[in-house]
C-alpha cells in the first residue's frame, strides 16, 4: 500500500456547485448536480513537460509552476461542473417546462457570469490588478509632481483597494456567494483531515472555514510582498529619458511582469512555510491579512456543501492509498434520476 501523503500536501479550491481536491498524485472533483446527487470524477495528475522539469522545481521558482498548475487543473474541473449544471437531464420539473430558448438563455447567462468572473480572476495582477493601478501611478505622478517611490507606493495602495473591491462586488452576486461557500466547506474538510477528526457530515460542518494556506492568502501575500518589493524599485528603470508617456508605461509593465514570478515565489514559499512549520505562532501573524480577506473569499458553509467537500476529498485519498479511483457514472446517474422524477410524477 502506497505511503499516506503529509495533510499539507492536499489543497483545493471551489467550483460551481462542488469542489475540486488536490493531492500530490491525485485530483477529484465533487459537484451537486441540480437533482441534488453528488457526481465526482477522478484523474491521475499528468504532468506535462513543463511540469517535468526539475530545475523550476526549486524554491522561489516552483511557486509561479504551481500556479499554473492550479489554473490548469481548475479550469478542467470547472467544465466538469459545468455540463453537470447544463445537463437537463439534472433539472427538476419546474425548469423542463422552460422553452430551449429560454434553457439556452439561462444556461448562457449562468456560465457567462462565472466565465466572466474566472477571466477576472486569472486576469489579476496583469491587464487589471496590475495595468489599471499602473496608469493611476503616472496620472498621480505627472499632475501632483510625485516622487518615483511615492508615485510606486500610490500604485500598490491603488492594486489593493482594487483587488478587495473587486472580491466585494462579485460577492454580492448570488451565484458566486454560493461558490464562496463551497471554498469554506473545501477549507472545512482539510481542516478535518489535518485535525484527525472523521470525515463526516457534523464533523466538516463544524470545522473553521478559514485556512492558512488558502489561494486567497497567497493573492494578498503576492500584493504586500509587491509593496515590498516595488515601492523602492526605480521607477524608471530601463526607461529612456524623454520617453513618450505612453513607451514609459508599457515598460514599466515589462518590468512588472519580469518581477512578477519572484514575488509569487517568495509568497509561495511563505505560504509553503506556513503548512510545515510546527508552531504556526510565528507565522500567523503574517498571514493575518490572508485570513481577514477569507472574510470575503469564503462563507458560512451548510451540510450540503461539506457533503460535496467530503466525497471531493475521500476520492483523492482513496486514490493515493491504492484504491479504486472514484468516477461517477453519468448516463447511469442521469437514469435513475429520470426514473425518480417518473415516480414523483407518477405519485
Amino acid at each position: 500500500m502506497a505511503e499516506k501523503p503529509e495533510s499539507f500536501q492536499f489543497g483545493g479550491m471551489a467550483v460551481l456547485e462542488g469542489v475540486m481536491m488536490r493531492s500530490p498524485n491525485f485530483w477529484a472533483v465533487s459537484v451537486r448536480a441540480p437533482s441534488g446527487d453528488i457526481l465526482t470524477k477522478t484523474e491521475h495528475v499528468e504532468k506535462m513537460w513543463l511540469f517535468r522539469q526539475k530545475w523550476l522545481q526549486l524554491p522561489f521558482l516552483r511557486g509561479s509552476l504551481a500556479l499554473l498548475d492550479t489554473m490548469f487543473l481548475g479550469a478542467r474541473a470547472m467544465r466538469f461542473a459545468g455540463e453537470v449544471a447544463a445537463d437537463e437531464r439534472f433539472l427538476p420539473e419546474s425548469e423542463k417546462k422552460l422553452t430551449e430558448e429560454e434553457r439556452k438563455k439561462q444556461k448562457a447567462k449562468e456560465q457567462g457570469l462565472i466565465g466572466v468572473t474566472v477571466l477576472v480572476s486569472l486576469a489579476l495582477g496583469v491587464l487589471i490588478f496590475d495595468f489599471a493601478p499602473e496608469v493611476v501611478g503616472t496620472l498621480t505622478q505627472t499632475l501632483f509632481s510625485f516622487t518615483g517611490t511615492q508615485a510606486n507606493a500610490v500604485v500598490e495602495v491603488f492594486k489593493l483597494a482594487l483587488f478587495l473591491g473587486y472580491l466585494l462586488l462579485i460577492r454580492r452576486i448570488p451565484s458566486i456567494l454560493e461558490v464562496f461557500k463551497y471554498h469554506g466547506a473545501e477549507h472545512a474538510a482539510i481542516n478535518a483531515m489535518e485535525a484527525g477528526r472523521p470525515l463526516e457530515r457534523e464533523e466538516v460542518t463544524g470545522c473553521s472555514r478559514f485556512h492558512l494556506r488558502c489561494g486567497t492568502n497567497f493573492a494578498i501575500m503576492v500584493i504586500l510582498v509587491g509593496f515590498l518589493v516595488f515601492i523602492p524599485l526605480p521607477r524608471d528603470l530601463f526607461v529612456p529619458e524623454g520617453a513618450p508617456t505612453v513607451a514609459a508605461l508599457g515598460i514599466r509593465m515589462l518590468v512588472r511582469l519580469a518581477v512578477l514570478p519572484i514575488i509569487a515565489g517568495i509568497s509561495y514559499e511563505i505560504i509553503r512555510a506556513a503548512g510545515r512549520a510546527k508552531d504556526k505562532r510565528l507565522l500567523t501573524w503574517v498571514l493575518t491579512p490572508g485570513i481577514w480577506t477569507q472574510w470575503i473569499t469564503t462563507e458560512t458553509h451548510e451540510g450540503k456543501h461539506a457533503e460535496v467537500a467530503i466525497e471531493s476529498l475521500k476520492a483523492v485519498e482513496q486514490a493515493e492509498a491504492g484504491g479504486e479511483l472514484i468516477n461517477s457514472d453519468v448516463d447511469e446517474v442521469a437514469r435513475r434520476v429520470q426514473a425518480r422524477l417518473a415516480l414523483e410524477a407518477g405519485s
